[in-house]
C-alpha cells in the first residue's frame, strides 16, 4: 500500500493542514511510512500571483519542514512526469519518508476552468494561449517518432470520446440514486 495525496499549489502552500500533517508524518502512532504528495502547480493558485500568496519561491517549500525531497517537473512532458513519479515511489518505498512531486503546469482556462483569467493574469495568459495542449504536443512527438500514426491516434481519441458520450447519455437515464456503494465498500468473501 502506498499513500498518495493530490494537492493544488495554492492549497499546498496555504492550508495549515498540510504543514500539520507533515509534522505528524514521522510520529510513531500516526505515520504512513511515507506519502507521495503530487502537487498540481498551475503557478497562480486561484488568481493570485505567488509573490502575493506566500513568502517562499515554490509552493512546495512547506515540505522542507521534514526534509522531504521535492521534484519539480514540467507537466508538458508526460514521460518526464512518469519518470519522476517512479523515482518518488522508489524513494518512498526505500526510505519510508514523504516525497513531493511538483507538476509545474498551467490552467488553460483559469480558475475552475470557467473564469476569465485575462482580468488578473493578462501576461501569463497571453503566453498560455500560444501553447499547444499537452496531448497535442505528445501526440505529435509520438507520431514523429513512429510510435503511433495519425489514424491510430485519432482512433484512440474517438474511442475515448465515445466512452464519455455514452456515460453522459446513461447519466440522463439514471432514475434511482444509489448511495450505498459510496458510503461503504463491502468486500466479498
Amino acid at each position: 500500500v502506498m499513500s498518495i495525496l493530490l494537492h493544488g499549489d495554492a492549497a499546498f502552500a496555504g492550508q495549515g493542514i498540510v504543514y500539520e500533517t507533515f509534522h505528524l508524518s514521522d510520529l510513531p502512532s500516526y505515520t504512513t511510512h511515507g506519502t507521495v504528495h503530487v502537487v498540481v502547480n498551475n503557478q497562480i493558485g486561484f488568481t493570485t500571483d505567488p509573490r502575493m500568496a506566500r513568502s517562499s519561491p515554490y509552493p512546495t517549500d512547506v515540505a522542507r519542514v521534514v526534509n522531504a525531497p521535492i521534484f519539480h517537473v514540467n507537466a508538458d512532458d508526460p514521460e518526464a512526469v512518469v519518470y519522476v513519479c517512479n523515482v518518488a515511489a522508489e524513494w518512498r518505498s526505500t526510505f519510508h519518508k514523504d516525497v513531493v512531486v511538483d507538476l509545474v503546469c498551467y490552467r488553460r482556462n483559469g480558475h475552475n476552468e470557467m473564469d476569465e483569467p485575462m482580468f488578473t493574469q493578462p501576461l501569463m495568459y497571453k503566453q498560455i494561449r500560444k501553447q499547444k495542449p499537452v496531448l497535442q504536443k505528445y501526440a505529435e512527438l509520438l507520431i514523429s517518432q513512429g510510435v503511433v500514426n495519425q489514424p491510430e491516434y485519432e482512433e484512440e481519441i474517438a474511442k475515448y470520446d465515445k466512452i464519455c458520450e455514452e456515460a453522459h447519455a446513461r447519466s440522463k437515464d439514471e432514475k434511482i440514486l444509489h448511495i450505498k456503494h459510496w458510503l461503504d465498500s463491502p468486500w466479498p468473501g
